[in-house]
């Protein structure tokens, strides 16, 4: 933690959604937290990433830190939002061929609260290597919001009639973030 308050990393990936990070910076803020945007390569082409670094304070990250360059801050917590299926799958496998995989890859190991907000269609969490992914990550540790009271699968090439939605569920993931971080710290 900061002297200043709790830093979040929020980590983003190549899905419609994106496009609403900054309603996530902002609820972050509301809620005390500093945050950090990693960016998956797909993500960036979902948002405009000079207004999100103005809206967050951090720059976006989504390449390795050059020798002497500033470094992001040890996160008290991470989000993972929207997690697609490409990101979740490598994950678990222990695959870090990106900036974002690498932060998550290492953070798990650290054993940093981690929270995850999948946007997958039914196609995709129907397969074996997902639902394989999903369990391998929960075990551990990660809190992956899939199923009843968390992200609903939606049927293929519907997901753009839920990027407004997407933003709502994110209150609630913000308490997950905030009970995991605080058990963490407390237990």
């Amino acid at each position: 933690m900061t002297p200043n308050g709790r830093v979040l990393t929020a980590v983003v990936c190549g899905a419609g959604p994106a496009a609403a990070i900054g309603t996530l910076v902002k609820l972050a803020h509301d809620r005390g937290w500093k945050i950090q945007i990693v960016a998956t390569p797909a993500a960036l082409e979902f948002f405009d990433e000079h207004a999100i670094a103005d809206q967050s304070g951090t720059p976006v990250r989504s390449q390795y830190a050059k020798p002497g360059a500033p470094r992001s801050q040890v996160p008290d917590a991470i989000l993972v939002a929207p997690a697609t299926y490409n990101t979740i799958c490598k994950w678990a496998q222990g695959i870090s061929d990106t900036y974002a995989l690498g932060v998550l890859a290492e953070a798990t190991g650290l054993g940093v609260p981690t929270v995850v907000l999948p946007f997958v269609n039914t196609a995709l969490a129907s397969r074996a290597p997902f639902r394989r992914s999903v369990e391998s990550l929960r075990a551990e540790g990660v809190k992956i919001l899939l199923g009843p009271g968390g992200f609903q699968p939606h049927p293929p090439r519907t997901g753009g009639n839920l990027i407004d939605t997407y933003p709502c569920i994110t209150v609630a993931v913000f308490r997950s973030v905030t009970a995991l971080q605080l058990s963490v710290a407390h237990g």
